[in-house]
Protein backbone atom coordinates (compact mmCIF):
# COMPACT_ATOMS: atom_id res chain seq x y z
CA UNK A 1 0.00 0.00 0.00
CA UNK A 2 1.69 3.12 -1.05
CA UNK A 3 0.63 6.23 -2.79
CA UNK A 4 1.10 8.79 -5.40
CA UNK A 5 -0.24 11.21 -7.81
CA UNK A 6 1.62 9.67 -10.64
CA UNK A 7 -0.78 6.84 -10.27
CA UNK A 8 -0.97 6.25 -13.90
CA UNK A 9 0.83 3.00 -14.52
CA UNK A 10 1.92 1.71 -11.24
CA UNK A 11 0.76 -1.86 -11.22
CA UNK A 12 3.67 -4.10 -11.22
CA UNK A 13 4.48 -2.17 -8.14
CA UNK A 14 1.52 -3.08 -6.01
CA UNK A 15 2.17 -6.77 -6.01
CA UNK A 16 5.81 -7.30 -6.74
CA UNK A 17 7.03 -3.93 -5.61
CA UNK A 18 4.92 -3.14 -2.65
CA UNK A 19 5.76 -6.63 -1.51
CA UNK A 20 8.93 -5.03 -0.27
CA UNK A 21 7.05 -2.85 2.18
CA UNK A 22 3.78 -4.71 2.59
CA UNK A 23 3.11 -8.19 3.70
CA UNK A 24 2.28 -11.03 1.35
CA UNK A 25 -1.17 -10.80 -0.20
CA UNK A 26 -1.76 -14.45 -0.89
CA UNK A 27 -5.52 -14.29 -0.32
CA UNK A 28 -6.60 -17.11 1.98
CA UNK A 29 -3.39 -19.01 1.50
CA UNK A 30 0.31 -18.38 1.26
CA UNK A 31 1.72 -17.43 -2.11
CA UNK A 32 5.06 -16.50 -3.52
CA UNK A 33 5.19 -12.85 -4.43
CA UNK A 34 3.95 -12.86 -8.00
CA UNK A 35 2.96 -9.98 -10.25
CA UNK A 36 -0.57 -9.43 -9.08
CA UNK A 37 -2.00 -6.00 -9.68
CA UNK A 38 -0.47 -4.42 -12.71
CA UNK A 39 -2.80 -1.53 -13.34
CA UNK A 40 -4.08 0.85 -15.95
CA UNK A 41 -3.67 4.59 -15.97
CA UNK A 42 -7.31 5.52 -16.41
CA UNK A 43 -10.69 4.09 -15.35
CA UNK A 44 -12.53 1.74 -17.66
CA UNK A 45 -15.00 3.67 -19.81
CA UNK A 46 -17.94 2.06 -18.05
CA UNK A 47 -16.38 1.84 -14.60
CA UNK A 48 -19.35 3.15 -12.62
CA UNK A 49 -21.76 0.78 -14.33
CA UNK A 50 -20.19 -2.09 -12.43
CA UNK A 51 -21.00 -0.59 -9.03
CA UNK A 52 -23.66 -2.49 -7.06
CA UNK A 53 -27.14 -0.97 -7.04
CA UNK A 54 -27.35 -1.31 -3.27
CA UNK A 55 -24.03 -0.66 -1.51
CA UNK A 56 -23.19 -3.24 1.19
CA UNK A 57 -22.36 -0.39 3.58
CA UNK A 58 -22.49 3.41 3.69
CA UNK A 59 -19.58 4.19 1.35
CA UNK A 60 -19.52 7.90 2.15
CA UNK A 61 -19.25 7.27 5.88
CA UNK A 62 -16.66 4.54 5.38
CA UNK A 63 -14.62 6.73 3.03
CA UNK A 64 -14.56 9.53 5.59
CA UNK A 65 -13.18 7.18 8.24
CA UNK A 66 -10.62 5.68 5.88
CA UNK A 67 -9.31 9.08 4.90
CA UNK A 68 -9.28 10.82 8.28
CA UNK A 69 -8.57 7.95 10.70
CA UNK A 70 -6.96 5.07 8.84
CA UNK A 71 -4.85 7.06 6.37
CA UNK A 72 -4.49 10.27 8.40
CA UNK A 73 -4.69 12.30 5.17
CA UNK A 74 -3.45 15.87 5.56
CA UNK A 75 -3.88 18.99 3.48
CA UNK A 76 -1.60 18.91 0.47
CA UNK A 77 -1.03 15.12 0.52
CA UNK A 78 -0.79 13.24 -2.77
CA UNK A 79 -3.07 10.22 -2.44
CA UNK A 80 -3.09 7.24 -4.78
CA UNK A 81 -6.27 5.13 -4.69
CA UNK A 82 -6.49 1.78 -6.48
CA UNK A 83 -9.03 -0.92 -7.08
CA UNK A 84 -11.24 -2.66 -9.62
CA UNK A 85 -14.06 -1.06 -11.64
CA UNK A 86 -16.68 -3.05 -9.73
CA UNK A 87 -15.76 -1.02 -6.63
CA UNK A 88 -15.91 2.32 -8.40
CA UNK A 89 -18.51 3.78 -6.02
CA UNK A 90 -16.30 3.30 -2.95
CA UNK A 91 -13.14 4.40 -4.76
CA UNK A 92 -14.81 7.60 -5.88
CA UNK A 93 -16.21 8.29 -2.40
CA UNK A 94 -12.67 7.95 -1.03
CA UNK A 95 -11.39 10.39 -3.66
CA UNK A 96 -14.04 12.94 -2.70
CA UNK A 97 -13.14 12.68 0.99
CA UNK A 98 -9.46 13.10 0.13
CA UNK A 99 -10.18 16.31 -1.72
CA UNK A 100 -12.43 17.54 1.11
CA UNK A 101 -9.37 17.20 3.35
CA UNK A 102 -7.46 19.53 1.04
CA UNK A 103 -5.41 16.69 -0.43
CA UNK A 104 -5.10 15.53 -4.02
CA UNK A 105 -6.55 12.16 -5.07
CA UNK A 106 -5.99 10.07 -8.16
CA UNK A 107 -7.79 6.81 -8.90
CA UNK A 108 -6.22 3.92 -10.72
CA UNK A 109 -8.49 1.21 -12.01
CA UNK A 110 -7.23 -2.23 -12.93
CA UNK A 111 -8.70 -5.64 -13.70
CA UNK A 112 -7.73 -9.25 -13.31
CA UNK A 113 -7.53 -9.63 -17.08
CA UNK A 114 -5.18 -6.65 -17.41
CA UNK A 115 -2.96 -7.94 -14.63
CA UNK A 116 -2.77 -11.30 -16.36
CA UNK A 117 -1.98 -9.84 -19.78
CA UNK A 118 0.70 -7.52 -18.42
CA UNK A 119 2.52 -10.66 -17.33
CA UNK A 120 1.84 -13.22 -20.02
CA UNK A 121 1.68 -10.87 -23.03
CA UNK A 122 4.86 -8.94 -22.20
CA UNK A 123 8.28 -10.25 -23.21
CA UNK A 124 10.48 -11.79 -20.53
CA UNK A 125 13.26 -9.47 -21.66
CA UNK A 126 11.69 -6.74 -19.51
CA UNK A 127 11.36 -8.78 -16.33
CA UNK A 128 14.61 -7.38 -14.94
CA UNK A 129 13.46 -3.76 -15.32
CA UNK A 130 12.58 -1.95 -12.12
CA UNK A 131 9.18 -0.37 -12.57
CA UNK A 132 9.72 3.26 -13.55
CA UNK A 133 6.42 4.54 -12.24
CA UNK A 134 6.92 2.66 -9.01
CA UNK A 135 10.31 4.23 -8.50
CA UNK A 136 8.88 7.71 -9.09
CA UNK A 137 5.89 6.91 -6.93
CA UNK A 138 8.00 5.96 -3.94
CA UNK A 139 9.59 9.39 -4.01
CA UNK A 140 6.36 11.34 -4.57
CA UNK A 141 3.40 9.73 -2.87
CA UNK A 142 2.20 10.50 0.63
CA UNK A 143 -0.64 7.98 0.93
CA UNK A 144 -1.82 4.82 -0.83
CA UNK A 145 -5.29 3.37 -0.33
CA UNK A 146 -5.75 0.03 -2.06
CA UNK A 147 -8.88 -2.12 -2.35
CA UNK A 148 -7.52 -5.66 -2.51
CA UNK A 149 -10.48 -7.02 -4.42
CA UNK A 150 -9.19 -9.26 -7.19
CA UNK A 151 -11.80 -11.83 -8.14
CA UNK A 152 -9.54 -14.63 -9.42
CA UNK A 153 -7.39 -16.81 -7.17
CA UNK A 154 -5.58 -18.61 -10.00
CA UNK A 155 -4.78 -15.59 -12.15
CA UNK A 156 -1.14 -16.57 -12.67
CA UNK A 157 -1.66 -20.26 -13.23
CA UNK A 158 1.13 -21.44 -15.53
CA UNK A 159 3.44 -18.49 -14.87
CA UNK A 160 7.13 -19.30 -15.35
CA UNK A 161 8.65 -19.43 -11.85
CA UNK A 162 11.88 -17.85 -13.09
CA UNK A 163 9.95 -14.89 -14.53
CA UNK A 164 8.02 -14.44 -11.30
CA UNK A 165 11.26 -14.43 -9.32
CA UNK A 166 12.92 -12.01 -11.74
CA UNK A 167 10.12 -9.45 -11.49
CA UNK A 168 10.14 -9.64 -7.73
CA UNK A 169 13.91 -9.13 -7.58
CA UNK A 170 13.76 -6.19 -9.98
CA UNK A 171 11.25 -4.32 -7.87
CA UNK A 172 12.58 -5.08 -4.38
CA UNK A 173 14.29 -1.69 -4.08
CA UNK A 174 11.02 0.10 -4.82
CA UNK A 175 9.35 -1.54 -1.85
CA UNK A 176 12.28 -0.52 0.30
CA UNK A 177 11.90 3.07 -0.89
CA UNK A 178 8.20 3.15 0.01
CA UNK A 179 9.09 2.01 3.51
CA UNK A 180 12.06 4.37 3.84
CA UNK A 181 9.97 7.33 2.72
CA UNK A 182 7.21 6.55 5.25
CA UNK A 183 4.45 6.36 2.68
CA UNK A 184 1.20 5.82 4.58
CA UNK A 185 -0.69 2.78 3.34
CA UNK A 186 -4.18 1.41 3.83
CA UNK A 187 -5.28 -1.95 2.46
CA UNK A 188 -8.99 -2.73 2.40
CA UNK A 189 -9.32 -6.49 2.04
CA UNK A 190 -6.82 -8.28 4.27
CA UNK A 191 -7.56 -11.63 2.57
CA UNK A 192 -11.24 -11.31 3.54
CA UNK A 193 -12.66 -9.25 0.65
CA UNK A 194 -15.97 -10.92 -0.29
CA UNK A 195 -15.66 -13.14 -3.38
CA UNK A 196 -17.48 -16.39 -4.24
CA UNK A 197 -14.30 -18.49 -4.16
CA UNK A 198 -13.24 -17.07 -0.81
CA UNK A 199 -16.68 -17.71 0.68
CA UNK A 200 -16.36 -21.33 -0.45
CA UNK A 201 -12.94 -21.65 1.22
CA UNK A 202 -14.38 -20.30 4.46
CA UNK A 203 -17.44 -22.56 4.31
CA UNK A 204 -19.78 -19.53 4.17
CA UNK A 205 -22.34 -18.27 1.73
CA UNK A 206 -21.41 -15.09 -0.11
CA UNK A 207 -23.96 -12.91 1.73
CA UNK A 208 -22.67 -14.00 5.15
CA UNK A 209 -19.07 -13.29 4.17
CA UNK A 210 -20.01 -9.87 2.81
CA UNK A 211 -21.82 -8.94 6.02
CA UNK A 212 -18.96 -10.13 8.22
CA UNK A 213 -16.42 -8.25 6.12
CA UNK A 214 -18.17 -4.89 6.08
CA UNK A 215 -19.15 -5.15 9.75
CA UNK A 216 -15.50 -5.79 10.58
CA UNK A 217 -14.28 -2.89 8.47
CA UNK A 218 -16.73 -0.64 10.33
CA UNK A 219 -15.64 -1.83 13.79
CA UNK A 220 -15.15 0.71 16.58
CA UNK A 221 -11.42 1.33 16.23
CA UNK A 222 -11.11 2.89 19.69
CA UNK A 223 -12.04 -0.42 21.29
CA UNK A 224 -9.63 -2.26 19.02
CA UNK A 225 -6.83 0.19 19.88
CA UNK A 226 -7.19 -0.58 23.58
CA UNK A 227 -7.22 -4.33 23.03
CA UNK A 228 -4.23 -4.12 20.70
CA UNK A 229 -2.17 -2.11 23.14
CA UNK A 230 -2.79 -4.64 25.93
CA UNK A 231 -1.63 -7.52 23.73
CA UNK A 232 1.34 -5.50 22.45
CA UNK A 233 2.57 -4.83 25.98
CA UNK A 234 2.31 -8.51 26.89
CA UNK A 235 4.34 -9.63 23.87
CA UNK A 236 6.90 -6.85 24.32
CA UNK A 237 7.51 -7.96 27.91
CA UNK A 238 8.11 -11.61 26.98
CA UNK A 239 10.88 -13.68 25.48
CA UNK A 240 10.02 -17.18 24.22
CA UNK A 241 6.94 -18.15 22.20
CA UNK A 242 5.93 -21.81 21.88
CA UNK A 243 3.33 -22.55 19.18
CA UNK A 244 1.56 -25.90 18.92
CA UNK A 245 -1.33 -27.25 16.85
CA UNK A 246 -3.10 -30.65 16.74
CA UNK A 247 -2.02 -31.10 13.10
CA UNK A 248 1.61 -31.31 14.18
CA UNK A 249 2.98 -27.78 14.48
CA UNK A 250 5.54 -27.45 17.28
CA UNK A 251 7.58 -24.25 17.01
CA UNK A 252 9.65 -22.17 19.39
CA UNK A 253 11.08 -18.71 18.76
CA UNK A 254 12.38 -15.79 20.76
CA UNK A 255 10.98 -12.25 20.50
CA UNK A 256 12.71 -10.45 23.37
CA UNK A 257 13.69 -6.93 22.38
CA UNK A 258 11.93 -7.08 19.00
CA UNK A 259 9.51 -4.30 17.98
CA UNK A 260 5.84 -5.24 18.44
CA UNK A 261 3.37 -3.53 16.10
CA UNK A 262 -0.42 -3.27 16.10
CA UNK A 263 -2.85 -3.00 13.20
CA UNK A 264 -5.85 -1.40 14.88
CA UNK A 265 -7.40 0.50 11.97
CA UNK A 266 -5.97 3.92 12.91
CA UNK A 267 -2.76 5.77 12.13
CA UNK A 268 -2.03 7.66 15.34
CA UNK A 269 0.47 10.47 15.74
CA UNK A 270 2.80 7.97 17.39
CA UNK A 271 2.48 5.65 14.38
CA UNK A 272 3.27 8.50 12.02
CA UNK A 273 6.27 9.52 14.08
CA UNK A 274 7.67 5.98 13.99
CA UNK A 275 6.96 5.67 10.26
CA UNK A 276 8.05 2.66 8.23
CA UNK A 277 5.98 -0.42 9.03
CA UNK A 278 4.01 1.52 11.67
CA UNK A 279 2.49 3.67 8.92
CA UNK A 280 0.40 0.83 7.45
CA UNK A 281 -3.19 -0.19 8.16
CA UNK A 282 -4.86 -3.43 7.09
CA UNK A 283 -8.67 -3.56 7.12
CA UNK A 284 -10.47 -5.38 8.59
CA UNK A 285 -8.05 -4.54 11.39
CA UNK A 286 -7.14 -6.49 14.47
CA UNK A 287 -3.60 -7.88 14.64
CA UNK A 288 -0.51 -7.67 16.81
CA UNK A 289 2.74 -8.82 15.21
CA UNK A 290 6.45 -9.04 15.72
CA UNK A 291 9.59 -10.54 14.19
CA UNK A 292 11.86 -13.17 15.77
CA UNK A 293 15.28 -12.85 17.24
CA UNK A 294 17.43 -13.90 14.25
CA UNK A 295 18.24 -17.61 14.24
CA UNK A 296 15.90 -18.44 17.10
CA UNK A 297 13.08 -20.32 15.33
CA UNK A 298 13.23 -24.07 15.88
CA UNK A 299 10.74 -26.82 15.18
CA UNK A 300 8.05 -27.80 12.69
CA UNK A 301 5.18 -25.95 11.02
CA UNK A 302 2.40 -28.16 9.63
CA UNK A 303 -0.48 -26.64 7.65
CA UNK A 304 -3.15 -29.28 6.97
CA UNK A 305 -5.11 -27.31 4.36
CA UNK A 306 -3.61 -24.70 2.07
CA UNK A 307 -4.19 -23.39 -1.44
CA UNK A 308 -1.75 -22.17 -4.03
CA UNK A 309 -3.28 -20.29 -6.97
CA UNK A 310 -6.54 -22.10 -6.39
CA UNK A 311 -5.07 -25.60 -6.11
CA UNK A 312 -5.07 -27.55 -2.87
CA UNK A 313 -1.89 -28.25 -0.93
CA UNK A 314 -2.24 -30.84 1.83
CA UNK A 315 -0.05 -31.15 4.91
CA UNK A 316 2.39 -28.42 3.96
CA UNK A 317 5.32 -28.99 6.32
CA UNK A 318 8.28 -26.72 7.00
CA UNK A 319 11.12 -27.69 9.33
CA UNK A 320 13.11 -24.87 10.96
CA UNK A 321 16.58 -25.03 12.45
CA UNK A 322 18.65 -22.02 13.41
CA UNK A 323 15.86 -19.74 12.22
CA UNK A 324 15.74 -21.10 8.66
CA UNK A 325 13.78 -23.63 6.62
CA UNK A 326 15.79 -26.83 6.32
CA UNK A 327 13.06 -29.00 4.79
CA UNK A 328 9.87 -28.30 2.84
CA UNK A 329 7.28 -30.90 1.84
CA UNK A 330 3.60 -31.29 1.01
CA UNK A 331 1.00 -33.13 -1.05
CA UNK A 332 -1.85 -32.23 -3.34
CA UNK A 333 -2.11 -30.67 -6.81
CA UNK A 334 -0.80 -27.25 -5.76
CA UNK A 335 2.41 -28.30 -4.07
CA UNK A 336 4.54 -28.76 -7.20
CA UNK A 337 3.79 -25.22 -8.42
CA UNK A 338 4.39 -23.74 -4.98
CA UNK A 339 7.71 -25.58 -4.63
CA UNK A 340 8.80 -24.56 -8.14
CA UNK A 341 8.21 -20.89 -7.34
CA UNK A 342 10.07 -21.25 -4.05
CA UNK A 343 13.04 -22.95 -5.71
CA UNK A 344 13.22 -20.28 -8.42
CA UNK A 345 14.02 -17.56 -5.86
CA UNK A 346 17.82 -17.57 -5.71
CA UNK A 347 18.10 -15.79 -2.38
CA UNK A 348 18.86 -17.40 0.98
CA UNK A 349 16.65 -14.86 2.77
CA UNK A 350 13.55 -16.67 1.50
CA UNK A 351 14.20 -19.43 4.06
CA UNK A 352 14.29 -17.21 7.15
CA UNK A 353 11.47 -17.46 9.69
CA UNK A 354 9.87 -14.04 9.31
CA UNK A 355 7.10 -13.14 11.77
CA UNK A 356 4.55 -14.06 14.39
CA UNK A 357 1.07 -12.52 14.00
CA UNK A 358 -1.81 -12.78 16.49
CA UNK A 359 -5.41 -11.96 15.55
CA UNK A 360 -7.35 -9.90 18.08
CA UNK A 361 -10.59 -8.94 16.29
CA UNK A 362 -13.57 -10.37 18.22
CA UNK A 363 -16.05 -9.55 15.44
CA UNK A 364 -14.50 -11.80 12.80
CA UNK A 365 -15.20 -15.49 13.25
CA UNK A 366 -14.83 -18.19 10.63
CA UNK A 367 -16.95 -21.36 10.67
CA UNK A 368 -15.45 -24.50 12.18
CA UNK A 369 -15.60 -26.12 8.73
CA UNK A 370 -13.45 -23.41 7.15
CA UNK A 371 -10.64 -24.92 5.09
CA UNK A 372 -8.29 -22.01 5.75
CA UNK A 373 -7.66 -19.30 8.32
CA UNK A 374 -7.17 -15.56 8.25
CA UNK A 375 -5.03 -12.97 10.01
CA UNK A 376 -7.61 -11.16 12.14
CA UNK A 377 -10.02 -13.48 14.05
CA UNK A 378 -9.23 -13.25 17.76
CA UNK A 379 -6.91 -16.09 18.75
CA UNK A 380 -5.72 -17.00 15.25
CA UNK A 381 -1.95 -17.42 14.88
CA UNK A 382 -0.27 -16.63 11.55
CA UNK A 383 3.41 -17.23 10.84
CA UNK A 384 5.56 -17.03 7.75
CA UNK A 385 8.92 -17.00 6.04
CA UNK A 386 10.81 -14.48 3.94
CA UNK A 387 9.66 -10.88 3.67
CA UNK A 388 8.93 -9.20 7.02
CA UNK A 389 9.53 -5.48 6.50
CA UNK A 390 5.78 -4.93 6.93
CA UNK A 391 6.14 -6.35 10.47
CA UNK A 392 9.11 -4.17 11.40
CA UNK A 393 11.82 -6.56 10.21
CA UNK A 394 14.65 -6.04 7.75
CA UNK A 395 14.11 -8.93 5.31
CA UNK A 396 12.83 -7.43 2.06
CA UNK A 397 13.18 -10.52 -0.13
CA UNK A 398 10.21 -10.51 -2.57
CA UNK A 399 8.91 -13.90 -1.48
CA UNK A 400 6.96 -15.30 1.44
CA UNK A 401 5.17 -18.41 2.60
CA UNK A 402 2.41 -17.45 5.00
CA UNK A 403 0.11 -19.74 6.97
CA UNK A 404 -2.71 -19.10 9.44
CA UNK A 405 -3.30 -21.69 12.17
CA UNK A 406 -6.81 -21.45 13.62
CA UNK A 407 -7.05 -23.61 16.72
CA UNK A 408 -3.39 -23.25 17.66
CA UNK A 409 -2.13 -22.85 21.23
CA UNK A 410 0.63 -20.46 22.28
CA UNK A 411 2.58 -19.93 25.46
CA UNK A 412 4.72 -16.89 26.20
CA UNK A 413 7.44 -17.81 28.69
CA UNK A 414 5.27 -20.80 29.72
CA UNK A 415 2.19 -18.60 30.28
CA UNK A 416 -0.73 -19.54 27.98
CA UNK A 417 -1.78 -16.61 25.76
CA UNK A 418 -3.80 -18.67 23.24
CA UNK A 419 -5.54 -21.92 24.13
CA UNK A 420 -6.89 -23.94 21.18
CA UNK A 421 -7.64 -20.75 19.29
CA UNK A 422 -9.01 -18.80 22.26
CA UNK A 423 -7.16 -15.56 23.03
CA UNK A 424 -6.30 -15.36 26.74
CA UNK A 425 -4.82 -11.85 26.88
Amino acid sequence: MNTSLLAAALAAVVASTLAGCDRPTGETAPQAEAPDTDSAAAPAPDATAAAPATPPTDFNQLAQRLVTQSAAVKEGDLVWISGRPHDAALLESIAVEVRKAGAFPTIQYSSDELSKRLFFDVSAQYDSQADGWGTALAETADVVINLDNGTSENLFEGADPKRVAARGKANEAIGQAFMRNNVRTVEVGNNLYPTPWRAERFGMDAAALSKMFWDAVNLDYAELEARGEAVRKALAAGDTLHITHPAGTDLRLRVQGRPVLVSDGVLSEADLERGGASASVYLPAGEVYTTPVPGSAEGTLVVPHWYYRGKAVDNLTLTFKGGEVTALSGDGPGFADMKADYDAVDDARKAQFAFFDLGINPNVALPAESRVGNWVPAGTVTVGTGNNTWAGGDNSVPHSITASLPGASVTLDDTPIVDAGELKL
